[in-house]
């Protein structure tokens, strides 16, 4: 999942080389966004294609037959973005669009045709330590507002746990995976945890992808929990 298209990347690579503004400058929405593009002097193809998207035609279908951009494979689709990752020009169109509504705008790459077909509030991914994990395990409320889930499987489990958290078996990822925002409520903080960090952080940087806006990664696993937190969990 969340393959990112050599044309998105010419789009944002000058933007984060040239200007600085680097990382998660721009607030905290996201934005889904896909875009035809073509030549700066093909201005007879540009207004066709826009009379064509205003007569009802489906931007995606337009732009794997006429876009320069190699993201015509999937439709014009960039995926989500947020402010800071797109050239200046691009980013002022996308951010001040309205939903759903085509629009056109010109970068040194040649004009584009952009819709924004969705928003949402940017994700954001932290580590957190084991003993601040533990602090607010002592929360009683901390149960209901927070989800837990332990992508070890069964019989790691089986030899050590922590209670609160719910199993899915990161081996078992083609059953669960497809369900995960309806079992699970994307807006809800969420902590993943494993035996040492590793497979929980892959899991952790997934649940981004598909709309989790706050997702907790337990630095270190259940390993460094049992060692610095909690000695009566077993190590293994």
């Amino acid at each position: 999942m969340g393959r990112s298209h050599s044309c998105s990347r010419v789009i944002t690579a000058s933007y984060s080389a040239g200007s600085g503004t680097g990382g998660s400058s721009g607030g905290d929405r996201e934005i889904l966004v896909q875009h035809l593009l073509v030549k700066e002097d093909d201005q007879k193809l540009l207004l066709d294609l826009q009379k064509r998207t205003a007569e009802g035609e489906d931007l995606s279908d337009l732009a794997v037959e006429y876009s320069m951009c190699p993201s015509k494979e999937d439709g014009g689709m960039l995926g989500w973005v947020r402010k800071g990752q797109m050239v200046p020009e691009f980013e002022e169109a996308a951010f001040g669009a309205p939903l759903n509504k085509v629009v056109k705008c010109k970068t040194k790459f040649g004009w584009h045709l952009l819709q924004v077909l969705s928003e949402r509030e940017e994700s954001v991914l932290e580590h957190i330590q084991p003993n601040e994990f533990h602090v607010r395990l002592q929360d009683p409320s901390f149960l209901e507002e927070a989800q837990l889930i332990d992508v070890r499987e069964p019989e790691e489990v089986a030899q050590a746990s922590v209670p609160g958290f719910q199993v899915l078996p990161l081996r078992q990822f083609g059953v669960w995976g497809p369900e995960i925002t309806t079992k699970f409520d994307p807006q809800k903080d969420t902590y993943v945890l494993c035996h040492h960090g590793m497979r929980s952080l892959q899991v952790a940087k997934w649940l981004q992808t598909q709309g989790f806006r706050k997702v907790f990664n337990v630095a270190g696993g259940i390993h460094e929990y049992a060692v610095k937190v909690d000695p009566s969990i077993p190590t293994y």
